[in-house]
């Protein structure tokens, strides 16, 4: 691993102000053509604009300048952590998102339900978004049926949200090396399982091994679903454990998040869960709950992502208004820093993830105010400049007092 964002000597691990990162998932975007701007140029947020009026402003690349992170590397530098040299599977923090309780070894594995045709090409990778019931009666019907060849290997599994099921083996020396099956595209067949090449270490070419003859069986299972009937793998995963953020930091953190995911990788470096909330209000009303108990606070809201995955610009829009109606909430908590941001860029022109930069805000005492609006424009003129994500966490312990000074 490479060295620690913020060196474990400088942070204070005395008393210091308390920290609320607020997460809009997926919030940065590209200007449409009519008029020139992004969902969040377009969205009416009064109460985020007044917040920049107090607010120190700028832009954040979650890796690097021209990176598309995935959302696990992204969250990880939000928390302070070099997504580089800390690097873990997608699968890996869907198990902890669920609450499954990882060993050092275990494998995990993201899957998706999603809609093959009578040739076995790709028709819908997300199987129309099924409900959360309807995609567990299916991941039971799994469960039950198969029974994997190597008797040294168990396997869980678990529903995850809508389409999103979580795979776990356990039992022999695995590997993470194994190509993803989801082609990312419709009209295509799934990729073939396999250990990555050149070079295939034996541990991978077990997992792959493993994870074809699961396949195998579920497909027999599922041939006569009419939507679900297929399972596309992403972020295999071999957990061996992180350091907490509390070792780190000195911070004792709680996360709020309706997806498992999200409360995965909190998980993963040692915050609370306040619950399971079925909604995003849900989240915003643990937070109030839980609020004087913890120095850290996230709260994830996921929607914007999801409305950019879709391409819909004024879903998009939407769902950023609704978030604005939660600030009046979050700055009545009165933390000593708040923080909006989100972990990357998702443009509904482009449907996927992007490597632009993020849209980033800093509200405590000593901020250096610079705009009147939050936005991309905005942004890209504020004090703060533009910031690798992994430092954002140096400087919410700085307006929070608990960095001590550098050298004499």
């Amino acid at each position: 691993m490479t060295h620690l964002t913020v060196p474990d000597d400088l942070v204070h691990h005395g008393p210091g102000g308390r920290i609320l990162l607020f997460v809009l998932d997926g919030l940065g975007g590209l200007p449409r053509a009519s008029d020139g701007r992004t969902e969040l140029e377009a969205a009416r947020t009064p109460n985020l604009d007044a917040l920049a009026e107090e607010s120190s402003l700028g832009l954040h690349n979650p890796v690097a300048p021209g990176v598309t992170p995935g959302s696990g590397p992204a969250h990880l530098a939000l928390f302070g952590y070099d997504p580089v040299g800390f690097q873990v599977g997608r699968g890996a923090l869907s198990a902890l998102g669920v609450g499954f309780e990882l060993r050092p070894g275990d494998l995990a594995l993201r899957l998706n339900l999603a809609t093959l045709d009578g040739e076995g090409q790709v028709v819908d990778r997300r199987a129309g978004r099924p409900s959360d019931a309807e995609a567990g009666a299916v991941v039971d019907r799994l469960r039950e049926g198969i029974r994997l060849r190597n008797e040294r290997v168990k396997f869980f599994l678990f529903p995850e949200k809508e389409h999103r099921v979580v795979l776990i083996f356990r039992g022999v020396r695995l590997g993470d090396k194994v190509r993803e099956t989801d082609p990312q595209e419709v009209g295509v067949p799934p990729l073939e399982a396999r250990a990555l090449r050149p070079d295939p270490d034996p541990a991978s070419e077990t997992t792959a091994a493993i994870f074809r003859d699961f396949l195998e069986q579920a497909r027999a299972l599922l041939a006569e679903e009419p939507v679900m009937n297929g399972l596309l793998a992403r972020g295999f995963a071999r957990y061996e454990g992180f350091p907490s953020i509390e070792g780190r930091f000195g911070l004792r953190g709680m996360a709020h998040a309706r997806y498992p995911m999200y409360r995965g990788v909190a998980r993963l470096v040692g915050m609370e869960i306040s619950g399971a909330p079925d909604s995003d209000e849900g989240a915003v009303e643990l937070l109030e709950e839980h609020f004087e108990a913890h120095d850290f606070h996230f709260l994830h809201y996921k929607a914007p992502d999801s409305r950019g995955e879709d391409g819909d610009f004024d879903g998009k829009v939407a769902a950023i208004e609704v978030a604005d109606t939660w600030i009046p909430r979050l700055r009545a908590l009165n933390p000593d820093v708040l923080i909006v941001t989100g972990d990357h860029s998702t443009p509904a022109a482009m449907r996927v993830h992007s490597w632009h930069p993020v849209p980033l805000l800093l509200q405590s005492r000593w901020a250096r105010p610079t705009g009147a609006a939050f936005h991309e424009r905005a942004c890209r003129t504020g004090a703060l400049g533009t910031v690798e994500a992994r430092h954002i966490m140096s400087l919410a312990l700085a307006h929070a007092g608990r960095l001590e000074k550098f050298g004499a």
